[in-house]
């Protein structure tokens, strides 16, 4: 297969964490059942996130030394991890003694801060396409 897998994989991490910070932030008004279904969402995009970074770094593995992308590609990574990390946390916050809860000030903030992190990620990921044609194939390359 020569089409990369990381951009098929990486929009289900993206909606699962964007939709778990849309249901914190309505949590608010709307009580427990979006904070259960951001619980939920963050899970799953957590869970999908672990396969589109190994597909990732497949493609990583492919930028050779010297390649004009590797500063942008190295920065996206860190920006996934760290946006993972965040999402991580916030889910974690939110289980004690055996079970889920409403988030609290560091759950929610660690979700909203996963967020920022994310559109940054997205961003960075756009660059490597759209600017250094990563992942592209050009008239048979």
């Amino acid at each position: 297969m020569s089409h990369p897998l990381h951009p098929a994989l990486v929009h289900f991490p993206v909606a699962g964490w964007s939709l778990a910070t849309a249901a914190d932030v309505a949590s608010s008004w709307l009580g427990e059942p979006a904070w259960r279904f951001a619980a939920i969402s963050m899970s799953a995009g957590c869970l999908v996130a672990l396969a589109a970074m190994a597909a990732g770094l497949r493609e990583f593995a492919k930028l050779r030394d010297g390649h004009p992308a590797l500063p942008v590609a190295n920065r996206h990574m860190l920006f996934a991890l760290a946006a993972f990390c965040a999402y991580a946390t916030s889910l974690l916050l939110r289980w004690s003694q055996g079970g889920l809860h409403a988030p609290g000030t560091l759950a929610l903030a660690a979700s909203i801060a996963g967020f920022v992190l994310l559109a940054v990620t997205g961003w960075l990921g756009g660059q490597l396409v759209y600017a250094h044609g990563v992942g592209v194939s050009r008239g048979g390359e």
